[in-house]
C-alpha cells in the first residue's frame, strides 16, 4: 500500500532548474508542501522520495487525511489503536 502511493506520487512529481546551489527542484503538486531540492537530478529525486515518506508518516501521526493520488489511497484510522501481546 505504502509503496504503491509512493510510486504514484514520484509519477505526479514535476521538475525543474533553479538559480541555486542544489539546482534541481522537484515537487508532487497534489501533495501540499512535497519538494526537494538536489545537485543532480536523481539527488532531488532520492530526496524527494524520502520527503513524501516522511510527509505520509505526519499525516498519519496526526490523524490527517492523506489525499489519493493516481488512483492509490491510504487509510487509517483515527481511532486510537491497542496493541496487545
Amino acid at each position: 500500500m505504502f509503496a504503491e502511493y509512493i510510486q504514484a506520487a514520484m509519477d505526479q512529481a514535476t521538475y525543474e532548474i533553479i538559480d541555486d546551489p542544489e539546482p534541481f527542484y522537484g515537487e508532487v503538486p497534489e501533495l501540499q508542501g512535497v519538494w526537494a531540492t538536489g545537485k543532480t537530478l536523481e539527488e532531488c529525486r532520492r530526496g524527494l522520495q524520502e520527503v513524501i515518506e516522511g510527509w505520509i508518516a505526519l499525516k498519519l501521526r496526526f490523524g490527517h487525511p492523506i489525499p489519493a493520488i493516481g488512483g492509490h489511497s491510504i487509510n487509517a484510522s483515527a481511532e486510537p489503536v491497542s496493541i496487545v501481546e
